[in-house]
């Protein structure tokens, strides 16, 4: 018997609420489709997905038994599996940059959690830019940047440059775990600075940033750090369920390296077999359709190869298993 898609979707729906798809959703029992999926005409079903009871981050155990804990967690959680588009983005993007991000924290002696910080700052957007003037993975402001040896200027801005400014990230990370030997108090810091981190430890008797009453966003971020672990590290758990065609592969890339100025990087591309967008795409941090290069500095620049660039999606290599369904 044919059926229509509004009986389809709304079965496919009335599955999921059972839990048959989904393990998040069930939790520690099983649901009776009979008795407890919502009757609805909307094809869709909306749970809260289950909050654990503690998490680790960089070697530090959370309790989330804790009502203020686990209700921050939770709100965290939430949001993170119920932005779908942006998580999922995410996930896909977390496929190319993280064995880019992973190898520069290991060698820099930082947690490799850290890596879900950068999720945070950007959702792995490497041309992320905030109101504020913060930009990058990482969204160093252009002062921040420049103290740690980031070229920034309207020709060059290397907060776009993504090795380079996981570096300098790395640097900073470093810089603040001397000086407060705990790496939550780290993250805090990221987000608010360190002297208003200090002082309000300071003030609040507290050793943990955890344990801070904050301004909302950084009182929040700390909870998305910990969500966006649990949740991009596992993401089916929480209903994202991928095929690894879906997932953003590395590109491959020959390097070229120049130490003088490019007059129209346009023609530079062509000249590599690439178009100028492809250019900016695998060099985001070049700003202008010149590279003036006036002190004569050594510049890499990534020309992405033939084979990179016309690739089959369905032979992506998932950086975690865990990520993708087939």
């Amino acid at each position: 018997m044919k059926r229509n898609s509004k009986h389809i979707a709304v079965t496919a729906a009335i599955a999921l609420c059972a839990g048959s798809t989904l393990p998040f959703l069930a939790g520690s029992s099983t649901l009776d489709p009979e008795r407890d999926s919502v009757k609805s005409e909307v094809p869709y079903c909306v749970t809260s997905p289950a909050v654990p009871e503690k998490i680790s981050f960089a070697g530090q155990e959370i309790d989330l038994l804790r009502y203020d804990h686990r209700e921050r967690m939770d709100r965290e959680l939430m949001s993170f599996t119920y932005m779908h588009s942006t998580t999922m983005l995410t996930v896909k993007r977390a496929n190319r940059y993280f064995p880019v991000i992973e190898p520069i924290l290991k060698a820099n002696g930082l947690p490799d959690d850290f890596k879900y910080l950068a999720v945070i700052e950007s959702n792995l957007n490497p041309l992320a830019k905030s109101p504020a003037g913060a930009s990058g993975l990482w969204q160093f402001m252009p002062a921040t940047g420049r103290e740690f040896g980031l070229e920034v200027n309207s020709n060059i801005d290397e907060r776009y440059h993504i090795e380079k400014e996981t570096k300098a990230a790395c640097e900073y990370l470093k810089k603040a775990y001397a000086k407060y030997g705990n790496w939550l108090c780290v993250a805090a810091a990221y987000n608010a600075g360190q002297g208003r981190i200090s002082t309000q430890l300071q003030k609040q008797m507290v050793d943990q940033a955890a344990d801070l009453w904050l301004v909302e966003e950084t009182s929040r971020y700390m909870f998305r750090l910990l969500a966006a672990k649990a949740v991009i590290s596992n993401p089916q758990q929480y209903g994202f369920l991928l095929k690894r065609e879906h997932l953003y592969p590395p590109i491959p890339y020959t390097e070229v390296s120049v130490n003088s100025g490019i007059d129209n990087l346009a023609r530079f591309a062509k000249s590599k077999g690439i178009t100028y967008a492809q250019l900016k795409d695998a060099n985001p941090w070049l700003r202008d359709i010149t590279l003036m290069n006036k002190s004569g500095r050594t510049y890499i620049l990534k020309i992405p190869t033939q084979a990179g660039m016309h690739y089959n999606p369905k032979k992506t290599v998932p950086y975690n298993k865990k990520w993708v369904i087939n």
